[in-house]
């Protein structure tokens, strides 16, 4: 039998574990992964080599109550992403009632049904878990779609045998993060390699210095600045064995700045150091950030800047 290979969209709502998956299932450290909703805030790809063949994993925003010209961009990301792809990955954070940005991703399926699908029941581990309310859910959908027919209180498929795959996952462990390899290598199909096998993302530099970045601050911060700070890189300088990096540190109002700045320069030491030595473990440079906080109000509507900061697909 030949290898396997097949572009993987990842998708459901903000928080689900999208992120800590992917990063699970390539093995190394591509997204970041924050407690915060709307962490991933452009489409990654991870590349998973392996003995079956290749999955690329695009790691995309999750769906959320779109506000302003940011949210609407994110929320185009996933499902623009979701559309290229040859597996549709839904995860649900199934440690919670279904949502719905949940309920969403299912009428969608429902109603598109596209051909391979997997559901990932995310969080296992947690109880309650509600893994019967979302079958429950989803055989509604199926249902209403049209999709099922009822008779004498039995249900029977209408059009074939159509469905999607079901897998509960704890995306933090090994072994939950494996029975969703699984369940994506049972459904690729045969085909040539569409990366190299000694590389794990083909995400551009500059968007994962500045998602570490903004992973720092997030874990830093938590909910004091969620949304209203962006990270833009403007300047790589390579020598040999060193990058110098200078960013911009988007804020909306004056009043935010001192936050990001802290006490001292405590914070923006902090996440300095921090991202220097992760970003050192990712690219094998030393990596020296020059951060200086910039009050740009209302920079999540200024189309030039979310362009540079790659939100828009221009240049980065």
């Amino acid at each position: 039998m030949g290898k396997k290979v097949a572009i993987v969209g990842i998708v459901g709502r903000t928080n689900a574990g999208k992120s800590t998956l992917v990063n699970r299932l390539v093995g190394e450290k591509i997204s970041i992964v924050s407690p915060v909703e709307q962490t991933t805030r452009n489409t990654v790809r991870g590349i998973v080599a392996d003995p079956r063949g290749q999955l690329v994993l695009l790691d995309t925003p999750g769906l959320h109550k779109a506000v302003g010209t940011l949210g609407r961009l994110l929320n185009r990301m996933a499902r623009r992403s979701s559309a290229g792809a040859d597996i549709l990955c839904v995860v649900f954070d199934a440690a919670q009632e279904p949502q719905l940005e949940d309920i969403g991703w299912m009428q969608r399926v429902a109603r598109e049904r596209p051909e391979k699908v997997v559901f990932v029941l995310n969080k296992a581990d947690r109880a309650p878990f509600f893994e019967t309310m979302f079958r429950d859910k989803w055989e509604e959908l199926r249902v209403e779609s049209g999709e099922l027919r009822v008779e004498s209180g039995k249900t029977g498929v209408e059009s074939g045998k159509w469905d999607v795959k079901w897998v509960k996952a704890i995306s933090t462990t090994e072994g939950g993060a494996q029975d969703v390899l699984d369940a994506l290598f049972d459904l690729a199909d045969e085909g040539e390699a569409l990366f190299p096998e000694d590389i794990v993302t083909d995400y551009p530099r500059r968007l994962t210095i500045a998602d570490s970045i903004r992973e720092k601050y997030l874990a830093k911060l938590h909910q004091e600045l969620p949304h209203e700070l962006g990270v833009c890189v403007k300047e790589i300088k390579e020598d040999a064995g060193r990058w110098d990096v200078k960013v911009d540190l988007l804020v909306n109002r004056a009043s935010q700045k001192p936050i990001v700045i802290g006490r001292g320069a405590e914070t923006i030491k902090y996440v300095r150091k921090c991202a220097e030595r992760e970003l050192k473990g990712i690219f094998g440079v030393k990596v020296a950030l020059e951060l200086w906080v910039r009050v740009e109000p209302q920079w999540m509507k200024n189309e030039k800047l979310l362009t540079d900061m790659g939100y828009m697909g221009g240049e980065i």
